[in-house]
Protein backbone atom coordinates (compact mmCIF):
# COMPACT_ATOMS: atom_id res chain seq x y z
CA UNK A 1 0.00 0.00 0.00
CA UNK A 2 0.91 3.62 -0.82
CA UNK A 3 2.60 5.30 2.03
CA UNK A 4 0.08 8.19 3.01
CA UNK A 5 2.69 10.18 4.90
CA UNK A 6 5.20 10.43 1.46
CA UNK A 7 4.24 12.84 -0.99
CA UNK A 8 6.33 13.97 -4.35
CA UNK A 9 6.33 17.92 -4.17
CA UNK A 10 5.65 19.02 -7.95
CA UNK A 11 6.58 22.64 -8.47
CA UNK A 12 6.54 22.10 -12.62
CA UNK A 13 2.90 21.69 -12.88
CA UNK A 14 1.19 24.04 -15.55
CA UNK A 15 -2.04 24.82 -15.96
CA UNK A 16 -4.87 23.44 -17.58
CA UNK A 17 -4.41 25.28 -21.03
CA UNK A 18 -0.89 23.71 -21.29
CA UNK A 19 -2.21 20.34 -20.47
CA UNK A 20 -5.19 21.01 -23.70
CA UNK A 21 -2.38 22.62 -25.55
CA UNK A 22 -0.03 19.26 -25.14
CA UNK A 23 -2.95 17.46 -25.40
CA UNK A 24 -3.90 18.65 -28.90
CA UNK A 25 -0.09 18.91 -30.09
CA UNK A 26 -0.35 14.46 -29.22
CA UNK A 27 -3.06 14.17 -31.18
CA UNK A 28 -1.11 16.53 -34.31
CA UNK A 29 -4.51 18.32 -35.15
CA UNK A 30 -5.04 21.74 -35.79
CA UNK A 31 -6.57 23.67 -32.67
CA UNK A 32 -9.20 24.56 -34.76
CA UNK A 33 -10.38 21.07 -35.83
CA UNK A 34 -9.78 19.71 -31.79
CA UNK A 35 -12.34 16.85 -31.32
CA UNK A 36 -14.29 17.88 -27.88
CA UNK A 37 -14.96 14.19 -27.56
CA UNK A 38 -11.71 12.64 -27.48
CA UNK A 39 -9.74 15.60 -26.07
CA UNK A 40 -12.35 15.74 -22.95
CA UNK A 41 -12.05 12.01 -22.30
CA UNK A 42 -7.57 12.74 -22.54
CA UNK A 43 -7.98 15.20 -19.86
CA UNK A 44 -10.46 13.34 -17.77
CA UNK A 45 -7.63 10.49 -18.02
CA UNK A 46 -5.15 12.52 -16.59
CA UNK A 47 -7.30 14.45 -13.97
CA UNK A 48 -7.65 10.37 -12.67
CA UNK A 49 -3.78 9.70 -12.81
CA UNK A 50 -3.47 13.28 -11.02
CA UNK A 51 -5.91 11.60 -8.22
CA UNK A 52 -4.47 8.04 -8.22
CA UNK A 53 -1.15 10.01 -7.77
CA UNK A 54 -2.43 11.97 -4.91
CA UNK A 55 -1.08 15.03 -6.50
CA UNK A 56 -2.24 18.10 -5.40
CA UNK A 57 -3.73 20.19 -8.59
CA UNK A 58 -4.87 23.98 -8.81
CA UNK A 59 -8.44 24.36 -9.20
CA UNK A 60 -8.47 25.41 -12.10
CA UNK A 61 -8.15 21.94 -13.48
CA UNK A 62 -11.22 20.86 -11.82
CA UNK A 63 -13.04 24.15 -13.26
CA UNK A 64 -11.87 23.23 -16.91
CA UNK A 65 -12.47 19.50 -16.79
CA UNK A 66 -16.23 20.91 -15.97
CA UNK A 67 -15.61 23.26 -18.79
CA UNK A 68 -14.81 20.41 -21.56
CA UNK A 69 -17.34 18.31 -20.05
CA UNK A 70 -20.19 20.55 -20.46
CA UNK A 71 -19.09 21.49 -23.81
CA UNK A 72 -19.06 17.77 -25.03
CA UNK A 73 -22.36 17.50 -23.35
CA UNK A 74 -23.72 20.15 -25.40
CA UNK A 75 -22.54 19.28 -28.65
CA UNK A 76 -23.98 15.95 -28.80
CA UNK A 77 -27.54 17.26 -28.11
CA UNK A 78 -29.68 17.90 -31.33
CA UNK A 79 -30.02 21.29 -32.51
CA UNK A 80 -33.58 20.88 -31.66
CA UNK A 81 -33.10 21.01 -28.00
CA UNK A 82 -30.55 23.39 -27.91
CA UNK A 83 -30.00 26.31 -25.56
CA UNK A 84 -31.55 29.58 -28.03
CA UNK A 85 -28.99 32.08 -29.36
CA UNK A 86 -29.83 34.90 -26.87
CA UNK A 87 -29.60 33.03 -23.73
CA UNK A 88 -26.39 31.85 -24.76
CA UNK A 89 -22.75 34.32 -24.71
CA UNK A 90 -21.60 32.56 -27.68
CA UNK A 91 -23.17 30.97 -30.82
CA UNK A 92 -20.91 27.98 -30.28
CA UNK A 93 -19.07 28.48 -26.46
CA UNK A 94 -16.74 25.72 -28.17
CA UNK A 95 -15.18 29.30 -29.46
CA UNK A 96 -14.94 30.38 -26.61
CA UNK A 97 -12.56 27.96 -25.70
CA UNK A 98 -10.31 27.88 -28.95
CA UNK A 99 -9.77 31.92 -28.76
CA UNK A 100 -8.44 31.10 -25.01
CA UNK A 101 -6.22 28.40 -26.24
CA UNK A 102 -4.90 30.26 -29.12
CA UNK A 103 -3.99 33.20 -27.44
CA UNK A 104 -2.75 31.17 -24.48
CA UNK A 105 -0.60 29.28 -27.14
CA UNK A 106 0.85 33.32 -28.87
CA UNK A 107 2.03 34.29 -25.29
CA UNK A 108 3.48 30.92 -24.30
CA UNK A 109 5.62 31.20 -27.87
CA UNK A 110 6.73 34.91 -27.10
CA UNK A 111 7.73 34.23 -23.33
CA UNK A 112 9.88 30.35 -24.95
CA UNK A 113 11.25 33.20 -27.54
CA UNK A 114 12.43 35.44 -24.82
CA UNK A 115 14.04 32.56 -23.14
CA UNK A 116 16.06 31.79 -26.17
CA UNK A 117 17.31 35.17 -26.36
CA UNK A 118 17.97 35.26 -22.87
CA UNK A 119 20.12 32.08 -22.51
CA UNK A 120 22.12 32.82 -25.78
CA UNK A 121 23.10 36.23 -24.26
CA UNK A 122 23.84 34.69 -21.42
CA UNK A 123 26.13 32.51 -23.68
CA UNK A 124 27.62 35.48 -25.20
CA UNK A 125 28.54 37.54 -22.32
CA UNK A 126 29.46 34.18 -19.88
CA UNK A 127 33.02 34.30 -18.34
CA UNK A 128 33.07 30.57 -17.80
CA UNK A 129 33.49 29.15 -20.70
CA UNK A 130 32.22 25.64 -19.61
CA UNK A 131 29.07 27.24 -18.45
CA UNK A 132 28.25 28.24 -22.63
CA UNK A 133 27.74 24.34 -23.17
CA UNK A 134 24.82 23.69 -20.09
CA UNK A 135 21.48 23.22 -22.17
CA UNK A 136 18.31 25.02 -20.82
CA UNK A 137 16.47 21.86 -19.18
CA UNK A 138 12.86 21.39 -17.54
CA UNK A 139 12.49 21.41 -14.57
CA UNK A 140 11.87 17.63 -14.65
CA UNK A 141 14.32 17.12 -17.52
CA UNK A 142 14.41 16.99 -21.04
CA UNK A 143 10.44 15.55 -20.77
CA UNK A 144 7.90 17.83 -19.66
CA UNK A 145 5.75 16.21 -16.56
CA UNK A 146 3.02 15.41 -18.76
CA UNK A 147 4.70 13.10 -20.41
CA UNK A 148 5.38 11.29 -17.96
CA UNK A 149 1.95 11.08 -16.72
CA UNK A 150 0.42 10.19 -20.07
CA UNK A 151 3.41 7.00 -19.76
CA UNK A 152 2.37 6.49 -16.17
CA UNK A 153 -1.15 6.22 -17.90
CA UNK A 154 -0.53 3.79 -20.45
CA UNK A 155 1.19 1.79 -17.70
CA UNK A 156 -1.94 1.71 -15.91
CA UNK A 157 -4.11 0.98 -18.83
CA UNK A 158 -2.28 -2.02 -19.47
CA UNK A 159 -2.29 -3.79 -16.06
CA UNK A 160 -6.03 -2.94 -16.09
CA UNK A 161 -6.49 -5.36 -18.66
CA UNK A 162 -4.45 -8.33 -17.57
CA UNK A 163 -6.83 -8.33 -13.85
CA UNK A 164 -3.59 -9.98 -12.05
CA UNK A 165 -4.94 -12.37 -9.03
CA UNK A 166 -1.67 -10.90 -7.10
CA UNK A 167 -3.79 -7.49 -7.19
CA UNK A 168 -6.16 -9.20 -4.31
CA UNK A 169 -3.45 -9.83 -1.55
CA UNK A 170 -2.38 -6.21 0.42
CA UNK A 171 1.43 -5.67 -0.27
CA UNK A 172 3.19 -3.03 1.22
CA UNK A 173 5.19 -0.53 -0.87
CA UNK A 174 7.33 2.28 0.26
CA UNK A 175 9.11 5.04 -2.39
CA UNK A 176 12.10 4.70 -0.66
CA UNK A 177 12.43 1.21 -1.55
CA UNK A 178 11.04 1.53 -5.37
CA UNK A 179 13.75 4.27 -4.88
CA UNK A 180 16.34 1.90 -4.48
CA UNK A 181 15.54 -0.69 -7.12
CA UNK A 182 15.03 2.52 -9.79
CA UNK A 183 18.69 3.76 -8.76
CA UNK A 184 20.01 0.02 -9.27
CA UNK A 185 17.89 -0.55 -12.31
CA UNK A 186 19.74 2.63 -14.08
CA UNK A 187 23.16 2.34 -12.62
CA UNK A 188 24.72 1.34 -15.70
CA UNK A 189 25.70 3.90 -18.69
CA UNK A 190 22.85 2.84 -20.96
CA UNK A 191 19.71 4.87 -20.51
CA UNK A 192 16.73 2.47 -19.61
CA UNK A 193 13.14 2.54 -21.07
CA UNK A 194 10.53 3.86 -18.82
CA UNK A 195 8.33 1.14 -19.83
CA UNK A 196 11.00 -1.77 -17.89
CA UNK A 197 10.73 -0.48 -15.27
CA UNK A 198 7.24 -1.65 -14.61
CA UNK A 199 7.64 -4.94 -16.21
CA UNK A 200 7.71 -7.15 -13.50
CA UNK A 201 4.82 -5.13 -11.85
CA UNK A 202 1.39 -6.84 -11.53
CA UNK A 203 -0.89 -4.32 -8.80
CA UNK A 204 -1.71 -0.81 -9.18
CA UNK A 205 -0.21 0.01 -5.75
CA UNK A 206 3.23 -1.01 -7.21
CA UNK A 207 2.73 1.14 -10.38
CA UNK A 208 1.91 4.02 -8.31
CA UNK A 209 4.86 4.17 -6.02
CA UNK A 210 7.51 3.56 -8.99
CA UNK A 211 6.20 6.32 -10.76
CA UNK A 212 6.89 8.06 -7.65
CA UNK A 213 9.61 7.35 -7.28
CA UNK A 214 10.99 7.95 -10.71
CA UNK A 215 9.51 11.88 -9.79
CA UNK A 216 11.70 12.11 -6.86
CA UNK A 217 14.21 11.08 -8.20
CA UNK A 218 14.17 13.51 -11.53
CA UNK A 219 13.23 16.36 -9.21
CA UNK A 220 16.51 15.62 -7.09
CA UNK A 221 18.55 15.48 -9.96
CA UNK A 222 19.36 12.15 -9.60
CA UNK A 223 17.30 10.42 -12.89
CA UNK A 224 16.78 12.18 -16.27
CA UNK A 225 14.03 11.59 -18.41
CA UNK A 226 14.50 12.41 -22.01
CA UNK A 227 12.80 11.53 -25.68
CA UNK A 228 14.25 10.64 -28.85
CA UNK A 229 11.46 12.38 -30.59
CA UNK A 230 8.22 14.27 -29.73
CA UNK A 231 5.75 11.63 -27.97
CA UNK A 232 8.02 8.80 -28.31
CA UNK A 233 9.12 6.08 -25.90
CA UNK A 234 10.56 7.92 -22.49
CA UNK A 235 13.84 6.69 -21.46
CA UNK A 236 15.72 7.05 -17.96
CA UNK A 237 19.34 7.80 -17.46
CA UNK A 238 21.35 8.71 -14.49
CA UNK A 239 22.54 12.28 -13.93
CA UNK A 240 26.57 11.89 -13.35
CA UNK A 241 27.55 14.02 -10.45
CA UNK A 242 30.60 16.69 -10.85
Amino acid sequence: MLNPDYKVKLEVFEGPLDLLLYLIKREEVDIYEVSLEKITQQYLEFMDAFKALDLEVAGEFVVMAANLIYLKSRSLLPVSVQPPEEETEEEDPRWELVRQLIEYKKFKDAAAQLHERGIAREALFSRVADQTDVPAERPLGEVSVFDLIAAFNGVLKRINQKEDLREIFEENFTVSDKIEMVLKITSGSVPVLFSELFSGVASRAEIVVTFLAVLELIRLKQLKAVQEGAFGEIELQRVQGD
